[in-house]
């Protein structure tokens, strides 16, 4: 095996070990509660990350038994792979950069808006035919772990009021709206208020386990909320991941070029011998 392939081989070592964090950040993605729920989100990166292995494989094998062939067949795919993550990368950043959530005055967590995120993103989760898709979200989120985990977690109000750990979906799904001044129980169980409701939500809450506020906008906004915080560290992950690919790539095709000129030399010089 010539200096070429060896260089090879070692870089796509590095590539097929660069598609362990994509492939660990894909199954992160796809655990999550929400993420489970919407299933258009939950498989894109795993998949790319797995084939971005099983090209790696093909590429150290291609390169350690110098099947030159089979080394091509990588520098295409590979180009392809990377273009694909790189699109991914930014259209991510893009749709994910509008931010809803803002800070409630007194509390530790934050709510959401559901205008306060990007068109795209909301128009591909509540498509026109939204009804049927949400009311099979809602089912799917009450029956996760998502609101049980609250009662699970937090035994007191200041506890609870004061947590910067309750994320997006449970501050939108598990609990009315702060605006509403519904009376504190536990985090799934509150008291009506007696001053008058402005927000269409509040009128939305229920103590009803099955329910709670899954129909309110404010859970709508919260799984946007969920979506955006998860894409945005997945997507650090994924950038450095990218990065690497990229010096390999490009290492490799000049170990590839020099690899060809060296089989190229050697018939050059059978020739004259």
């Amino acid at each position: 095996m010539g200096v070429g392939n060896n260089m090879s081989a070692v870089l796509n070592f590095i590539a097929l070990l660069a598609s362990i964090p994509i492939i660990s950040a894909g199954v992160w993605l796809a655990s999550k509660p929400d993420n489970e729920c919407i299933h258009n989100f939950r498989w894109h990166v795993l998949v790319l990350g797995l084939l971005v292995l099983l090209i790696s494989l093909a590429g150290f094998v291609g390169a350690y038994w110098n099947k030159q062939g089979l080394l091509a067949f990588y520098l295409c795919c590979m180009a392809i792979l990377i273009s694909l993550l790189l699109f991914l990368l930014v259209f991510s950043f893009v749709v994910t950069r509008p931010d809803g959530t803002y800070h409630v005055p007194g509390r530790g967590f934050k709510e959401s808006m559901l205008v306060g995120f990007s068109p795209w993103l909301r128009n591909h989760v509540f498509t026109a035919s939204s009804t049927t898709s949400w009311n099979k979200i809602t089912t799917c989120l009450a029956h996760s772990y998502v609101c049980i985990k609250l009662t699970q977690d937090y035994a007191s109000a200041d506890h609870f009021f004061n947590s910067s750990n309750i994320s997006p979906l449970q501050s939108g799904c598990c609990k009315p709206p702060t605006s509403c001044g519904y009376n504190y129980v536990n985090p799934i169980l509150w008291i009506n208020p007696v001053n008058p409701m402005v927000d269409p939500d509040c009128y939305l809450w229920s103590n009803d386990q099955s329910q709670l506020c899954y129909n309110c906008n404010a859970c709508k906004a919260g799984l946007l909320g969920n979506l955006r915080e998860e894409w945005r560290k997945a997507n650090i992950i994924l950038t450095v991941a990218v990065v690497v690919l990229i010096w390999v790539y490009l290492i490799a095709c000049s170990a590839f070029k020099n690899a060809q000129t060296e089989d190229l030399f050697r018939r050059y010089k059978r020739g004259w011998v």
